[in-house]
Protein backbone atom coordinates (compact mmCIF):
# COMPACT_ATOMS: atom_id res chain seq x y z
CA UNK A 1 0.00 0.00 0.00
CA UNK A 2 1.30 3.22 -0.80
CA UNK A 3 0.07 6.02 1.01
CA UNK A 4 1.26 10.09 0.16
CA UNK A 5 0.18 12.76 2.25
CA UNK A 6 1.16 16.35 1.37
CA UNK A 7 1.50 19.56 3.32
CA UNK A 8 2.51 23.18 2.99
CA UNK A 9 -0.53 25.06 1.03
CA UNK A 10 -2.00 28.03 2.13
CA UNK A 11 -2.75 31.19 1.08
CA UNK A 12 -0.12 33.82 -0.16
CA UNK A 13 -0.30 37.14 -1.47
CA UNK A 14 1.23 37.60 -5.56
CA UNK A 15 5.12 37.11 -5.87
CA UNK A 16 5.50 34.95 -2.48
CA UNK A 17 6.67 32.04 -1.83
CA UNK A 18 5.68 28.65 -0.74
CA UNK A 19 7.03 25.13 0.05
CA UNK A 20 4.94 22.34 -0.56
CA UNK A 21 6.14 18.72 1.36
CA UNK A 22 5.00 15.27 0.47
CA UNK A 23 5.69 12.36 2.72
CA UNK A 24 5.38 8.56 1.25
CA UNK A 25 4.79 5.57 2.86
CA UNK A 26 6.12 2.89 0.52
CA UNK A 27 9.37 0.54 0.51
CA UNK A 28 12.42 1.90 -1.44
CA UNK A 29 10.83 4.92 -1.80
CA UNK A 30 14.38 6.04 -3.41
CA UNK A 31 13.84 3.63 -6.33
CA UNK A 32 10.77 5.45 -7.49
CA UNK A 33 9.90 9.09 -9.38
CA UNK A 34 8.05 11.61 -7.70
CA UNK A 35 6.21 14.42 -8.83
CA UNK A 36 3.41 16.67 -8.17
CA UNK A 37 0.49 18.42 -10.40
CA UNK A 38 -2.36 20.61 -9.82
CA UNK A 39 -6.18 21.63 -10.79
CA UNK A 40 -7.84 24.61 -10.31
CA UNK A 41 -11.65 24.53 -10.44
CA UNK A 42 -13.31 23.62 -13.49
CA UNK A 43 -10.21 22.35 -15.06
CA UNK A 44 -8.04 19.00 -15.95
CA UNK A 45 -4.99 17.81 -13.53
CA UNK A 46 -1.97 18.96 -15.10
CA UNK A 47 1.61 18.55 -14.34
CA UNK A 48 3.85 20.69 -12.89
CA UNK A 49 6.92 18.77 -12.14
CA UNK A 50 8.74 15.45 -11.35
CA UNK A 51 11.91 13.88 -9.98
CA UNK A 52 13.43 11.18 -11.32
CA UNK A 53 14.00 8.19 -8.84
CA UNK A 54 18.11 9.36 -8.82
CA UNK A 55 17.21 12.74 -8.25
CA UNK A 56 19.35 13.84 -11.09
CA UNK A 57 16.34 14.23 -13.68
CA UNK A 58 13.57 16.83 -13.14
CA UNK A 59 11.15 18.18 -15.66
CA UNK A 60 8.82 21.44 -15.17
CA UNK A 61 5.74 22.66 -17.26
CA UNK A 62 6.44 25.80 -19.42
CA UNK A 63 4.14 27.77 -17.07
CA UNK A 64 6.42 27.44 -13.83
CA UNK A 65 9.78 27.25 -15.35
CA UNK A 66 11.89 29.17 -13.41
CA UNK A 67 10.21 29.70 -10.68
CA UNK A 68 9.19 26.39 -9.31
CA UNK A 69 11.74 23.84 -8.16
CA UNK A 70 11.41 20.08 -7.12
CA UNK A 71 13.71 18.07 -4.80
CA UNK A 72 13.80 14.87 -2.97
CA UNK A 73 15.35 14.06 0.68
CA UNK A 74 15.31 10.13 0.31
CA UNK A 75 16.06 9.15 3.86
CA UNK A 76 13.10 11.15 5.18
CA UNK A 77 10.70 9.70 1.83
CA UNK A 78 9.81 13.19 0.91
CA UNK A 79 9.41 15.42 -2.09
CA UNK A 80 9.29 18.74 -2.07
CA UNK A 81 8.15 21.82 -4.58
CA UNK A 82 9.41 25.35 -3.80
CA UNK A 83 7.23 27.72 -5.26
CA UNK A 84 8.52 31.03 -6.04
CA UNK A 85 7.23 34.12 -7.37
CA UNK A 86 3.93 32.68 -7.24
CA UNK A 87 1.10 34.03 -9.30
CA UNK A 88 -2.96 34.09 -9.18
CA UNK A 89 -3.16 31.37 -12.01
CA UNK A 90 -1.19 29.49 -9.95
CA UNK A 91 -4.43 28.73 -7.29
CA UNK A 92 -5.16 24.90 -7.46
CA UNK A 93 -5.31 22.22 -5.43
CA UNK A 94 -1.77 19.84 -5.79
CA UNK A 95 -1.35 16.63 -5.90
CA UNK A 96 1.41 14.89 -5.14
CA UNK A 97 2.19 11.47 -7.11
CA UNK A 98 4.54 8.42 -7.34
CA UNK A 99 4.95 5.96 -10.49
CA UNK A 100 4.83 2.07 -9.85
CA UNK A 101 7.86 1.44 -11.93
CA UNK A 102 11.06 1.23 -10.68
CA UNK A 103 13.99 3.45 -11.77
CA UNK A 104 12.36 5.49 -14.18
CA UNK A 105 13.42 9.06 -15.37
CA UNK A 106 10.21 10.53 -15.75
CA UNK A 107 6.81 10.11 -13.95
CA UNK A 108 4.02 8.03 -14.73
CA UNK A 109 1.57 8.45 -11.80
CA UNK A 110 0.06 5.80 -10.05
CA UNK A 111 -0.17 6.59 -6.73
CA UNK A 112 -2.11 10.16 -5.58
CA UNK A 113 -1.97 11.98 -2.46
CA UNK A 114 -5.34 13.70 -1.47
CA UNK A 115 -4.42 17.49 -2.50
CA UNK A 116 -2.87 20.38 -0.57
CA UNK A 117 -4.93 24.03 -1.61
CA UNK A 118 -2.72 26.51 -2.96
CA UNK A 119 -4.39 29.97 -3.41
CA UNK A 120 -2.50 33.22 -4.58
CA UNK A 121 -4.49 36.40 -3.95
CA UNK A 122 -3.53 39.72 -5.97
Amino acid sequence: QVQLVESGGGLVQAGGSLRLSCIASRRAFSLYAMGWFRQAPGTEREFVADISWSGGSTRFADSVKGRFTISRDNAKSTVYLQMNSLKPDDTAVYYCATDSALMTTSLTPAYWGQGTQVTVSS
